[in-house]
């Protein structure tokens, strides 16, 4: 077992000079490569916490390449590919999704397709790091520094064992230190054992793990393990353990999750306003990224030594390709928040399952309004070649692209009042009754009855025309390509609320979800006095004058793309960002409404009547009795409150509603996907280089034994 033993050995030893300081505030966050292993350094307090502290650098691994939503978001409701085709086997589930490495050389797009080892190799390599600190733990004899150290090491196990579990089922269970020592006959566990060890790590993480942030924003404290834990008991009574779960006392698993969710939501509030987790970032380490309701993060700053390998990619994910697109109206640059690699695109489900009048969290969620930030094409030409009239031409810092977010139900846009829609490159005429001006890019979501956001290029399975999301926009960086620098959300309580109402909905307590539910509703509904046309994301901790808490230092500087003024002046960086960042969205062209500042109520009165996005929902996937249809409710709920946040594929597959929701709303998906593809396929590399107890190798039917079945 060559390969997983050299991740073991090497990955321990090299992790111990990835470790940092142990202060308060984020300098713990720092890799310090100031000192080598030795049993010593683990005997003393300074030095066990030394070693506790590098087990945070393994998790910025999940975001630091494109496995960040290969893995977690693809091939579920949810996603599906845009025109980029990078990580395109996870999301389709063809036969390139297997047990080997998908390389160019085996039809992947490009190399940088996830392999399905990424994930194996990285969680054992923290694994590694944790044994070698509980191994030796037991040595410091001062208790609060024998507690925290042991109290993350015991969670990070947990946590990687975890999202092995999820993703594989029974794995290999290694939870001595390797100690030099090459193996190369491993057992692998039950699911049974695998989630067992999992729960154990976490209780002892709970009990061991102080309550405040002693290292600074991002430390694992006992509330992170109580909602891990909450999770993992949960999953114990999820259908994808129902053929061993019986053993368990599925009352006493449940409960337990909800008096731990009951503590995690009495000690971390909820933030009190939706847009402070992901919008409104003001830059590197603001006040928003130490909010109660964070309970875990993948932490980054602009010091180098916190990017770890790869740095924080998300800001790449979630954007449609807007400068392609645009006709050249609409640059892109570090001025706007995010990359245009149009990797994650939205489901037709992930748009309809909002009520996109009263639902705020829709609208403090998917950037709607690029503004014009470059004269593309001449005035005259504009207006002779699409049939618009000067008064109706656009200037800088008017609409570039906008996406109307309607219902299907919407016939506002059939047969084209105000002219039609289309991109920057193609013919249209579309002119903004709200503002009396014609928009180079315009696209609705519905029309006619029909979805057509997707029918804007000339393939709908690949299109790169979507309305994308903001959660991981950053204005802090400093080139177009350049590494972000905000923390990444991993847990937060907005999540345990769902945890706690998918535990009740087990019970068969399906009011008490609804009512667990509508806590967080009441948070997403708008507040009186609200403008429900304004807009905001990351991009603002670009100019301390749109609320950054600095300005970028390239804001002064010419922008190295095509952006000019009618006069052909090239702008800097910081003009660029004022005329793209117009602080607008469509709501009241998307939905039709006169103007208000009214609250709106978002609150579910009875199980028996859920709203009309649901209902439309359950009736498309045939969910008729009370728990189907209240445990896909949850999961609409959980669409709504976290889409994009990294565990949709975990928690379908949990539920075995996988395969269901993805051929419902995932087109690109649903001719492939198989009750097989709730796991995913033991790395091939990794049981090639298996042997027997006795050094043997193994033969093809162990080899075949050890893989996931339809693999």
């Amino acid at each position: 077992m060559k390969y997983i033993s050299n991740k073991i050995v090497c990955g321990a030893l090299s992790m111990l000079t990835l470790v940092g300081a142990t202060s308060c505030g984020n300098d713990f966050l720092k890799e310090d490569a100031g000192h080598l292993y030795s049993d010593a350094l683990l005997e003393e307090e300074s030095g066990a916490l030394k070693m506790a502290a590098g087990l945070y650098a393994n998790i910025r691994w999940h975001f630091g390449y494109e496995w960040a939503y290969g893995i977690t978001l693809y091939g579920c409701d949810e996603f599906t590919n845009g025109a980029d085709l990078t990580a395109e086997p996870w999301n389709t589930y063809d036969n390139r999704l297997n047990p080997q490495d998908c390389t160019p050389a085996l039809g992947a797009a490009n190399k940088n397709c996830p392999g399905v080892s990424a994930l194996w190799d990285q969680m054992y390599y923290g694994i590694s790091t944790a044994n070698l600190i509980i191994s030796k733990a037991d040595n410091v004899s001062n208790e609060d520094a024998r507690n925290k150290a042991l109290g993350e090491a015991h969670f990070l196990r947990g946590y990687n064992y975890y999202r092995l579990f999820c993703q594989y089922g029974g794995v290999v269970l290694e939870t001595e230190p390797a100690n030099g020592t090459v193996k190369k006959s491993f057992k692998r566990a039950s699911e049974e054992e695998t989630l067992n060890l999992i729960i154990d790590d976490f209780e002892k993480a709970y009990q061991m793990l102080p309550k405040d942030k002693w290292r600074g924003n991002g430390t694992w404290t006992k509330y992170t393990a109580a909602h891990f834990l909450a999770k993992a008991l949960l999953y114990r009574q999820s259908e994808r353990c129902a053929s061993w779960a019986s053993g368990y006392d599925k009352s006493g698993d449940l409960n337990r999750a909800i008096s731990l969710c009951d503590e995690v939501i009495a000690a971390c509030p909820l933030a009190s306003d939706y847009w402070d987790l992901y919008a409104k970032w003001t830059g590197i380490d603001c006040p928003n990224e130490g909010l109660d309701e964070i309970l875990m993060t993948a932490e980054h700053n602009e010091d180098k030594t916190t990017q770890g390998r790869f740095g924080n990619r998300t800001y790449n994910y979630f954007d449609p390709q807007f400068s392609n697109f645009s006709g050249g109206w609409v640059q892109r640059g570090q001025y706007i928040g995010g990359m245009d690699f149009q990797r994650c695109r939205p489901t037709e489900y992930a748009y309809s399952v909002f009520d996109n009048v009263n639902d705020a969290r829709m609208w403090k969620t998917f950037k709607t309004v690029y503004g014009l930030n470059h004269a593309a094409k001449k005035d005259a030409d504009v207006i002779a070649s699409n049939g618009i009239t000067a008064d109706q031409m656009p200037d800088l810092g008017d609409e570039g692209i906008i996406f109307i977010l309607n219902k299907k139900s919407d016939s506002r846009f059939d047969g084209n009042p105000y002219g039609t829609f289309g991109r920057g490159g193609d013919v249209h005429n579309f002119v903004n009754p709200l503002t009396g001006k014609w928009v180079p890019n315009a696209f609705v979501t519905f029309q006619d009855g029909k979805y057509v956001l997707n029918t804007y290029t000339g393939n709908p399975s690949t299109s790169n025309v979507f309305c994308g999301i903001n959660k991981t926009a950053d204005g802090s960086r400093t080139g177009e390509k350049g590494d972000a620098h905000r923390d990444v959300i991993m847990a937060r309580s907005g999540e345990t609320y769902l945890v706690k109402a998918e535990c009740q909905v087990r019970l068969g307590n399906y009011q008490e979800a609804i009512n667990t539910v509508n806590v967080l509703r009441a948070r997403g509904q708008w507040k009186k006095g609200e403008d429900r046309s304004y807009y905001t994301d990351g991009s603002m901790a670009f100019l301390k004058s749109d609320g950054g808490l600095t300005d970028n230092s390239t804001a002064a500087s010419i922008t190295p793309k095509k952006n000019k003024d009618k006069a052909g002046k090239q702008l800097t960086n910081a003009e660029a960002y004022d005329f793209s960042m117009t602080h607008t969205n469509t709501y009241y062209l998307s939905t039709g409404i006169a103007q208000t500042t009214d609250a709106s109520d978002l609150q579910i009165k009875s199980y028996s009547q859920l709203p009309a996005e649901d209902e439309a929902i359950l009736k498309e996937i045939g969910a008729s009795s009370d728990y189907d249809r209240m445990l896909n409710f949850v999961f609409n709920e959980r669409t709504r409150e976290l889409l994009g946040e990294w565990n949709r594929w975990d928690e379908l597959a949990r539920t075995g509603l996988l395969v269901k929701r993805a051929k419902a709303f995932n087109p690109e998906a649903a001719p492939n996907v198989q009750d097989r593809h709730q796991y995913r396929p033991i790395p091939q590399k990794f049981i090639d280089t298996l042997q027997n107890e006795d050094g043997t190798n193994l033969s093809d039917a162990d080899k075949k034994a050890w893989q996931n079945p339809g693999y």
